[in-house]
């Protein structure tokens, strides 16, 4: 049996992927109330714990997990934030999955995290962490997904770390990535028959100014004036700004979704309806099945979604190591 322990589990777009592709979960473990309830409405609840990840200990599954899986907390290398990284301390929590591969000694491990680790420090730390995760057991390969090339309807760069304990497997045996699909989904797939659900507005002064924006348009689009005021000190910033006023078409993937469906450097704006998407289109983009519940407020559940890995580009990763692994376990 292949089976799995998923720390930092969130609200489950990993865990959901794996599972598609055959993998048996043992433990999925966060420490977001909201997360662990909406693991909780989707999985064996009898395997959903809520724990500090400094404080857990998985010692007892030495021998009998597989994978150890997790997406651990990226906002400290996010090119949306201030980009701390290791002096942050949810950079430091790249030592506690180094600590639980330890413990646990899996014959494989999978990370997930924002492309911005790797040009953090100019790639200083993703050197340091690539070397903590490899240690003295393991072979280390990684690659930067685009979640577009395995049928999500979303530009969504990550990377992806697969370890594989020495010993376990074949000398020869190589670990590689999926390939990309030929298919690639726009958000007219995403979107088709979507559920109604609850979301937010903008604001009337904000929704004024969006209207005018035409369907793959952004800021550029606006009239010079209405741009000014609009964009404020960042009309003569540097950059692209794109993100900014961006409303997104019904024939192109989504740009990448972030934890709040209105904020003003990251707009993705309906393409028909000036509003941001639903809570359950944000699923849909995020390939979570309608049948999904997720728990908490309005504003948590997006952030819930925001943060997942898209359930489809898990599944083609997730299928790509149960295939690897298979064999072996015969």
């Amino acid at each position: 049996m292949s089976t799995f322990i998923e720390v930092f589990a969130g609200c489950g777009g990993l865990s959901t992927g794996l599972m598609e592709a055959g993998w048996t979960p043992l433990l999925l473990v966060d420490n977001d109330k909201s997360c662990v309830e909406t693991l909780k409405l989707n999985k064996d609840q009898s395997l959903v714990l809520k724990e500090d990840a400094t404080k857990l200990n998985l010692a007892e599954y030495k021998g009998r997990v597989t994978l150890l899986a997790g997406g651990v907390p990226c906002q400290a290398f996010s090119q949306a934030g201030l980009r701390k990284g290791i002096d942050d301390p949810r950079g430091t929590l790249f030592n506690d999955f180094a600590r639980f591969i330890n413990e646990c000694e899996p014959k494989m491990f999978l990370v997930e995290n924002v492309v911005g680790l790797t040009t953090h420090k100019a790639g200083e730390t993703f050197k340091n962490v690539i070397a903590l995760l490899t240690g003295d057991s393991y072979d280390v390969t990684f690659s930067v997904l685009n979640a577009n090339d395995y049928g999500v309807a979303q530009k969504r760069k990550r990377i992806f770390i697969v370890g594989l304990r020495k010993g376990s497997f074949p000398s020869e045996s190589k670990f590689v990535f999926p390939r990309p699909l030929d298919y690639k989904p726009t958000l007219r797939d995403a979107l088709l028959n979507c559920p109604k659900s609850d979301g937010v507005a903008y604001p009337e002064a904000k929704k004024k100014v969006l209207h005018m924006v035409p369907p793959g348009g952004c800021w550029v689009n606006l009239p010079i004036e209405v741009q000014k005021v609009y964009m404020g000190a960042s009309f003569t910033s540097g950059g692209g700004k794109r993100g900014m006023a961006r409303r997104i078409s019904w024939d192109e993937p989504s740009l990448t979704l972030t934890t709040s469906p209105c904020q003003k450097q990251t707009e993705r704006c309906h393409p028909d309806e000036t509003r941001p998407f639903t809570v359950r289109e944000y699923a849909r983009i995020q390939t979570f099945p309608d049948s999904y519940v997720f728990h908490g407020s309005l504003i948590s559940q997006y952030k819930q979604i925001g943060n997942a890995v898209p359930v489809r580009l898990a599944y083609h990763v997730a299928k790509q190591l149960y295939e690897f692994n298979t064999p072996i376990d015969r």
